[in-house]
């Protein structure tokens, strides 16, 4: 699943940097995650980063509109970080 950031966002600027994916950016109003980017940090860390540095509970959720298992979400790591 990737994740999605809600209008609760009052974009502090903090999830941007933290994303090894560089799936975060800002959009027309608030910070965006590019779904197509966003592992939800499989294959970097323990849990995703954004939601950990968010000081707003329950601004980034998983987006129901894009349910992906774990190993899809490998998959897409893969793709973004080839072996060099």
């Amino acid at each position: 699943m990737a994740l999605l950031i809600t209008k609760r966002c009052i974009n502090c600027d903090m999830c941007e940097p933290e994303c090894p994916n560089e799936a975060i950016s800002m959009g027309m109003e608030y910070y965006e995650i590019d779904t197509d980017r966003c592992t939800e940090c499989v294959g970097h860390y323990d849990a995703p980063t954004c939601q950990q540095v968010c000081p707003i509970d329950n601004t980034i959720i998983v987006d129901p509109q894009r349910v992906e298992t774990n190993d899809q979400l490998w998959d897409k790591f893969v793709v973004l970080h080839p072996a060099g």
